[in-house]
């Protein structure tokens, strides 16, 4: 039988065109018999796929040749024996005709569309008026939600799921109107209580019945389908007028439910009536509230009739009993949405802020409160120690983090609109936390060399864990909220922040000084781990303040300055002792990225005289460092050479100091570079008296450290750079005598490309032009083309970054103004057409040629008039008459290449070439140019059309089409009279006469919505056919 049908359904929507009629009206016919005489005994998989082959069929034919097709349909609704049939043959029809697949041509969509939609009033009246309505048993108009739910037979709550499954389809595509009508939108309201009705789980609990476990499934099922209907009218953004009164009337069946649902009493808890309701139920019904929140708030937000502040009231219950965390996940959601609407409704209206405000701060309030709540183990133990804080996610946080990043995020909302609140709410729940951990100390026990913490009972430990962890989250809040103290509020909110700051200094130097990250505890699997966390959480919440403390700084500077000294010299002091191998890493880390912070952001000129960073230029120049992670090693450097390189603020230059900060910049470079020089001494690997894998380790940990340096002074004063140029400039010289050396090696000569590609984007200037060249020339001379096939070769390989690497270091080249590096264009242009494109034209290689054409784009963007010599005045003068072109063949290959790529399946090189051609046009007229236009336009538009006709590209449709739009506009007048006429004329798959309508159809439109919706008529008409065409029998005779 299943066969049977699947051939009917090929014959139907592939080679219905050359059937006989008497054959077409037999089928027509015998189907729908077959279906009435056997729906209720055929399998239920059987009957839908017999109701899709009677769709397709009326598809093809209603209403001309099966004009009873719907009427046959709503009569099976009617009739009490096959209403559910019925309903399924309405929800397939919805699915099938009005969004039809591309087997119909667009003037027929278009039709079904119109005729759908002509049904729609009497489809919405029989499926809520006389079907849903009726099984409710209670008169239309007087419905009440307040109701007691009525109890619904199998059968009648079957065919309900029916009609709200088949509604949920209709509102999809249904435009909202008055076909929507207040008795409808009550009926399913009605049912979506069906969701949150607690009796009849209550029933199976006393009972233990099957049978009324099935039943209570199926209550719940329907108001799941309910709330779906509800969704698809709420997710649409665009609201007539006219129904506005409807949103009303919605949102206000809502906040009954929403009522229910969190109606407290002895019995019943919210939580557990929650944990009672259908998951998915709880799942929909927060959509519901996601979308009220964010489509349609602004809309009712002012009406008198709505109450906002009560209904916030009701969400907040519903947030914080929700029985799972993803639950809560989503509902925090709805309160970041809705503290943005309120942040940007507060700005845009200054004059009634504070009334705005006032509103809803009673809300905001206890939503502070009780997030922070949330995130205590003080109040939350049992729930926070379910999530789970080891496995990584896709965006590389745990269960915990995760949490407490949403949570933080709601917590720094709240503090942009009530900053004097949320840190009076804030601030004395820190300041507890902090006294238990400054309090330890009492509790360090010496002996020797060892340091043990001495609090061993079980339900103490307890206790200090759990104040540890709410030490680590309140530490990391603070430090969220650092940004709503500085700027134009600095002055205003000074106290509150020194407060802050000075408590962070307090405690990151108790926790050196007493080494708690050292000490020997009880429980040390637990609470070791804690009191690291803490220290960390204390030096990165301090970093969070950097900006305010250069704020802090640039009032200070040049009067009484002591406090802020004081701040910065405890801070290094505190800083100065992590950053050994001895300290765990997470520590040093943080450490290290403090350090970085001070020496970049707030720069102070007394930093380096400090003794504890005196102590740490000593710990990196002594070798004592070495052992440090690379990653920590990178970081003190960079923090180092910064103090050194970066302009000290609000000085003028005679007072910087630059000679000696010169001296003390060569020689931190030369101590941190001496093992790396010493390599070129050695005048090759043989010699050398390391092994290979020592000499690759030397190179690439060295490399790292001064790209990092030089990417930190890329964007600073030339004086900055040409110091760092000047001390680095001997590494340069080596890093280019060891390269060809290394060329073979892909992870070295990666890192030595990084290392360039950094000093070609930052320091061109200071290197100089000779110097320039000849790493470019070398590079070129390295790179031929058995190299760069013997790197690509190897996809996805250190090989292919390398060529990566290279092909960016000529991005950078090419980009240059003025004319020292254009000599090199054509050895440059030559590389790119005859080396590296034929390797990589029929491989994947998607980061290689994403690297390649966007080198083509800057050559041809950057260098425009390599190719088009004149000017602009001389094009003005000329008037019409055509510019001069030179280095044409280099032009004409570059353009193939993008031509090829069009042709190939990867879409992100697809988008982003269709961007460069664009971009090319808009900046410099592309299209317009004669050889583009006279040899290149009508081959791009092809190869673009052609994509669309075969759907490789679909997510770049409407891309396409206004590429060739801006094609086609160059000359309408030859696109239309010639290209047209020879496209279709090349189209093979269809007949003269379908060519003429497809013709006749492209309106000879000329603004760009009428002509891309065109454009994707003839595309869907041209497949349309040759679908068509292709499953006529041979010799069949198309009229």
């Amino acid at each position: 039988m299943m066969y049977s049908l699947t051939v009917f359904e090929n014959l139907i929507n592939k080679m219905w065109l050359g059937v006989p009629s008497q054959d077409k009206m037999e089928i027509r016919s015998c189907l729908p018999k077959l279906l009435l005489a056997h729906h209720k005994t055929m399998p239920y998989f059987i009957r839908n796929k017999l109701c899709k082959v009677i769709v397709d069929i009326g598809r093809q034919d209603w209403p001309m040749f099966y004009h009873d097709f719907f009427t046959s349909t709503l009569q099976l609704i009617q009739a009490p024996s096959t209403t559910p049939l019925g309903l399924i043959m309405l929800k397939t029809t919805s699915e099938e005709l009005a969004c039809p697949r591309e087997d119909l041509s667009v003037a027929r969509k278009e039709e079904l569309r119109k005729l759908l939609l002509d049904q729609v009033p009497t489809v919405l009246g029989l499926l809520t008026g006389d079907l849903l309505s009726s099984l409710l048993q209670t008169p239309q108009a007087a419905k009440l939600l307040n109701q007691p739910i009525p109890i619904l037979d199998p059968e009648s709550e079957h065919i309900c799921s029916l009609a709200l499954d088949c509604l949920t389809h209709l509102f999809s595509w249904i435009p909202l109107s008055t076909n929507i009508t207040p008795t409808l939108l009550t009926t399913i309201f009605h049912f979506a209580r069906f969701g949150c009705d607690t009796r009849a789980k209550k029933l199976v609990a006393v009972n233990g019945n099957g049978h009324n476990n099935n039943m209570m499934q199926e209550r719940g099922k329907l108001g799941v389908l309910a709330m779906s209907c509800i969704n698809e009218l709420m997710s649409k953004n665009c609201v007539p007028v006219e129904f506005e009164e409807y949103l009303l009337r919605m949102f206000q069946q809502t906040f009954y439910l929403l009522q229910k649902i969190t109606k407290e009493n002895n019995a019943h808890s919210i939580k557990s009536r929650l944990e009672e309701l259908e998951e998915s139920y709880v799942e929909k019904f927060t959509d519901f509230l996601r979308l009220f929140v964010s489509v349609h708030l602004r809309r009712i937000e002012s009406n008198s009739q709505f109450p906002v502040v009560e209904f916030l009231a009701l969400l907040f219950k519903y947030t914080f009993h929700q029985p799972s965390h993803e639950g809560y996940f989503s509902c925090l959601d709805i309160w970041t949405i809705f503290l943005d609407y309120l942040t940007s409704k507060i700005k845009s209206r200054l004059a009634d802020r504070d009334q705005v405000l006032n509103r809803y701060k009673g809300a905001l309030v206890l939503l502070l409160t009780e997030v922070l709540h949330r995130i205590q183990f003080r109040y939350n133990q049992a729930q926070l120690e379910e999530l789970d804080d080891e496995t990584l996610d896709d965006d590389q946080q745990t269960e915990w983090q995760r949490y407490l990043r949403q949570s933080l995020e709601v917590v720094a909302k709240v503090m942009e609109l009530l900053p004097s609140h949320a840190f009076s709410t804030i601030f004395p729940i820190l300041q507890d936390n902090l006294d238990v951990y400054l309090g330890l100390q009492q509790f360090v026990v010496t002996s020797g060399q060892v340091h043990r913490l001495n609090i061993t009972a079980e339900n103490d430990c307890r206790r200090l864990h759990c104040s540890l962890r709410d030490l680590s989250s309140l530490l990391q809040t603070s430090g969220r909220l650092a940004e709503y103290f500085i700027g134009d509020v600095f002055a205003a909110r000074f106290n509150d922040a020194l407060r802050v700051v000075e408590r962070l200094v307090e405690v990151t130097l108790y926790g050196s000084q007493i080494k708690l990250y050292d000490m020997e505890t009880a429980v040390p699997s637990v609470l070791k781990p804690d009191l690291i966390d803490v220290h960390a959480q204390s030096l990165a919440a301090l970093q969070a303040y950097s900006h305010w403390l250069g704020q802090f700084y640039s009032v200070v500077q040049r009067q009484n300055p002591e406090q802020f000294v004081s701040l910065i010299s405890t801070a290094m002091e505190a800083t100065a002792p992590l950053i050994s191998s001895k300290v765990p890493e997470k520590l040093l880390l943080s450490a290290c990225h403090l350090l970085l912070s001070l020496a970049t952001t707030v720069r102070p000129v007394f930093l380096v005289r400090i003794r504890a960073v005196q102590k740490i230029f000593d710990r990196i120049t002594d070798g004592s460092a070495r052992q440090l992670p690379q990653e920590g090693k990178v970081l003190v450097c960079r923090a180092l050479s910064n103090m050194l390189l970066l302009p000290w603020p609000n000085l003028p230059e005679s007072e910087q100091q630059w000679v000696v900060r010169s001296t003390n910049h060569a020689n931190l470079i030369s101590t941190l570079t001496r093992e790396y020089r010493q390599l070129k001494e050695n005048a090759g690997l043989s010699q050398s008296k390391m092994s290979l894998g020592d000499t690759k380790v030397v190179v690439q940990e060295t490399l790292s450290i001064l790209r990092y340096i030089v990417e930190n002074i890329s964007g600073e004063v030339t004086k900055s750079r040409q110091i760092c140029y000047q001390s680095l400039q001997e590494s340069v010289q080596v890093s280019l005598a060891l390269f060809p050396i290394f060329i073979h090696q892909p992870g070295v000569t990666d890192e030595m490309l990084s290392f360039f590609l950094t000093l070609f984007q930052g320091l061109r200037v200071q290197m100089g032009v000779p110097f320039t060249e000849q790493i470019i020339q070398t590079f070129l001379n390295m790179f031929t083309r058995e190299q760069l096939a013997e790197s690509i070769l190897e996809e996805g390989s250190g090989g292919c970054r390398v060529v990566e690497k290279f092909l960016k270091i000529l991005q950078v080249v090419v980009q240059e103004p003025g004319q020292a590096f254009k000599p090199f264009l054509p050895s440059i242009i030559s590389l790119c057409m005859e080396q590296v494109y034929p390797t990589v034209a029929e491989r994947s290689s998607p980061d290689v040629k994403m690297e390649l054409f966007e080198l083509l784009y800057q050559i041809l963007h950057n260098n425009w008039r390599f190719f088009f010599k004149s000017s602009v005045l001389a094009s003005v003068q000329r008037g019409t008459a055509e510019e001069p072109m030179e280095n044409e063949a280099q032009f004409v290959s570059a353009m193939q290449a993008f031509g090829q790529s069009f042709l190939q399946p990867d879409i992100q090189i697809f988008k982003q070439n269709l961007f460069y051609l664009e971009t090319l046009n808009t900046k410099h007229k592309l299209y317009h140019k004669k050889i583009f236009r006279t040899t290149m336009l009508f081959q791009f538009i092809n190869v673009l059309l052609q994509v669309l006709v075969h759907k490789s590209h679909d997510l770049l449709q409407e891309e396409i089409g206004i590429a060739v739009y801006n094609m086609a506009s160059v000359d309408f007048n030859s696109f239309y009279a010639v290209f047209l006429p020879q496209f279709l004329g090349s189209c093979d798959g269809i007949d003269s006469n379908q060519r003429t309508v497809l013709g006749r159809n492209f309106k000879m439109d000329r603004d760009l919505p009428s002509f891309t919706q065109c454009v994707h008529r003839l595309v869907n008409d041209l497949r349309y056919y040759r679908l068509c065409n292709g499953s006529l029998p041979p010799g069949t005779i198309k009229l």
